[in-house]
């Protein structure tokens, strides 16, 4: 057998993996609605979440940590800068920070890595891998401004999660349904949650 059909038979698809960090801004049901979402897939989810997260948590849903790592494939400790996330020979589609506080969005900006998030979250950029970040803060001053430009000239993209009135939600699960949705677009992944703008029609006036 040729080395050339040797290694062709050695080539395996890399297994889809995203990974899907969760910091300490208001709208923790992102980043849970994100991971409840990609159970029904073949991806692997890798959790990460910050000790903020934790507490928002508590005063934002009827959920414990442990239910919401129980959705993840994997669960990787803030601190644990040893963790395959860390790397960037572990391949990756990207990542999403769902929520992303400013604290999380200046870390990564920066390259001030001093957590596993935000690590994670610059090995991706390094990487060239999509990272996107949907940043939860109004109003914002122009430090924040600037921050989120920095993000973006590295690689990031922001996405705050604002609501889309045109798909016409009916409630509060709706609207996070379909923002959700929106953010799975930016890494190829169609889960059913978005309602698709269909345009509208109008008739040309007769000349």
């Amino acid at each position: 057998m040729s080395q050339s059909n040797t290694n062709q038979n050695l080539t395996t698809e890399a297994p889809k993996r995203l990974i899907v960090g969760i910091s300490g801004a208001s709208g923790i049901v992102y980043g849970v609605s994100i991971l409840r979402a990609l159970q029904a897939t073949s991806i692997e989810t890798h959790l990460v979440m910050t000790e903020s997260a934790r507490l928002t948590l508590a005063s934002e849903m009827d959920l414990t940590v442990k239910d919401v790592e129980a959705m993840a494939t994997e669960v990787h400790h803030i601190k644990n800068i040893g963790a395959t996330i860390a790397s960037g020979s572990f391949k990756t589609m990207g990542m999403v920070v769902a929520p992303c506080s400013i604290r999380s969005l200046s870390e990564i900006a920066y390259g001030a890595t001093t957590s596993l998030l935000s690590r994670a979250a610059d090995v991706v950029l390094k990487e060239r891998r999509r990272l996107v970040l949907m940043v939860r803060e109004t109003p914002l001053h122009i430090g924040h401004l600037r921050t989120m430009v920095q993000a973006t000239e590295n690689g990031a993209i922001i996405m705050p999660p604002v609501p889309a009135f045109y798909a016409n939600p009916k409630s509060l699960e709706e609207m996070v349904d379909h923002s959700v949705g929106r953010c799975l677009d930016l890494f190829e992944i169609d889960v059913n949650l978005t309602k698709r703008w269909q345009g509208i029609g109008v008739k040309s006036s007769a000349s």
